[in-house]
């Protein structure tokens, strides 16, 4: 379980930004120790995606920074570059976790060259025990870490390589269920990352099972989408059928070779027709269906496992009801019973009040992003506004209160659109009279 994130100098973090998971107020925790639902609320290009993409580097370091690290290469980052003396400081990431009830610490530090610093604390009976400490290549190691090898991997580990990993990888168990965390219990969903192809491959696996795939049918169906039944159903050698929803655009080497990896299986997806029920393929659904199939399947292994869930602009492809809906599972403890924790970002305002009667957010769930004059990112909950328990928070965030809004001049605007220069009319560009258009920037 995350209680804790922090960072800094990452894209357009150039100080420390930090997202708790610890309730603020006693009366929104009810049965949860953590919160189960944080929403970050945002303008674009105010820095909700660089947060997400900040997790996901630091949750891909953990796990494959020994197998993605070539000697001598230095460390690949994203530091805040619009201060050069900002972007050559390092960067850094620290986690607090709860496993099994015994809080851990895990972060390091990194500049361009070599990791700087790392660290591994767990606080049994609340008393800090160090697991390994390291500066650049000095380490130093607890008592328990004493009493095992995990002291003798520190020979194999190179300067840009983190030492989790690699001890991780020698089996040392003092260090497992952290990294375990990282790499069993942490999904991110940022859908322009995904590959429509390997999408549809990797549901097929994931829905296989009748109990499984029948509980995510009547998701979709629950959700009015006009489907009847979620099938797997053998891939005939059929060139009309769409395999995958991969199409003819793929190319017949890479069909077959779909084939051959699912054993003949694709995804089906029925639907009620004029004249009967209709067989439809992966690439003939909404982006909005595909994207709640793979958020339904996804959310339902984390909601078993109590794992995180992390959606970045989840607005771009639910409606605000089926968003609801999917934040009511982690909200209620018979469906969240293993305290699963969902993190999304969004530009939905109407998240911020009730839907269909109900309130979506509890007050210590409610974060904000939004950049400095200087054009750094800074990530700030809604309790730092002290806000009464029954306020309109959807109101007031669209008037400004909170701030995170984008800042737009109307007279600036219709400027722009209307004014001459150049060789034409940007406002007869944008009509698509593209004869006056020749020599304008981005024309």
């Amino acid at each position: 379980m995350l209680m804790n994130f922090r960072f800094a100098n990452h894209r357009s973090f150039r100080d420390e930004g930090r997202l708790d998971f610890v309730p603020d107020y006693e009366d929104d925790l009810h049965e949860f120790t953590s919160t189960p639902v944080t929403a970050v609320f945002g303008a674009n290009a105010s820095g909700k995606s660089n947060m997400i993409n900040a997790l996901a580097y630091m949750r891909r370091m953990a796990i494959n920074s020994d197998r993605d690290s070539e000697p001598d290469a230095g460390v690949a980052r994203a530091p805040f570059k619009l201060d050069p003396e900002v972007a050559a400081e390092p960067s850094r990431y620290v986690v607090d976790l709860s496993l099994e009830g015994v809080r851990s610490t895990y972060g390091f530090t990194v500049d361009s060259e070599k990791v700087l610093e790392e660290w591994l604390y767990v606080y049994p009976e609340g008393r800090r025990n160090v697991v390994f400490e390291r500066t650049e290549s000095d380490f130093s190691f607890g008592e328990d870490a004493q009493r095992t090898p995990l002291g003798q991997v520190q020979a194999i580990t190179a300067p840009n390589v983190l030492f989790l990993s690699v001890a991780a990888r020698a089996g040392q168990e003092l260090v497992i269920p952290v990294y375990n965390w990282f790499s069993r219990e942490v999904h991110i969903y940022a859908q322009q990352y995904r590959d429509v192809y390997y999408r549809a491959q990797e549901l097929i696996d994931r829905i296989d099972g009748t109990s499984r795939r029948s509980a995510i049918a009547d998701l979709l169906r629950a959700a009015g989408l006009g489907l009847r039944d979620l099938l797997l159903i053998p891939a005939e050698d059929d060139t009309q059928l769409v395999l995958e929803g991969i199409g003819d655009q793929w190319g017949p080497a890479l069909q077959r070779s779909a084939r051959r990896r699912r054993g003949n299986r694709r995804l089906a997806f029925k639907h009620v027709g004029a004249w009967g029920d209709v067989l439809l393929g992966w690439s003939e659904q909404s982006t909005g269906t595909q994207m709640l199939l793979e958020l339904a399947v996804t959310a339902s292994e984390v909601l078993h496992r109590g794992s995180l869930l992390v959606v970045d602009e989840i607005d771009a492809g639910l409606h605000p009801v089926l968003t609801a809906s999917l934040v009511g599972l982690f909200q209620n403890e018979e469906t969240n019973g293993n305290g699963a924790q969902l993190l999304i970002t969004t530009h939905d305002s109407t998240l911020l009040g009730s839907v269909q009667g109900s309130e979506v957010l509890r007050r210590d769930q409610i974060w904000f992003t939004q950049k400095d004059e200087d054009g750094a990112s800074i990530v700030f909950p809604l309790s730092d506004f002290h806000p009464r328990e029954n306020e309109n928070r959807q109101r007031r965030y669209l008037n400004g209160s909170y701030g995170a809004v984008p800042v737009i001049s109307d007279e600036l605007f219709a400027k722009a659109i209307t004014s001459r220069g150049g060789n034409g009319d940007l406002q007869t560009c944008l009509q698509g009279r593209t004869q006056g258009c020749r020599g304008r920037s981005g024309a």
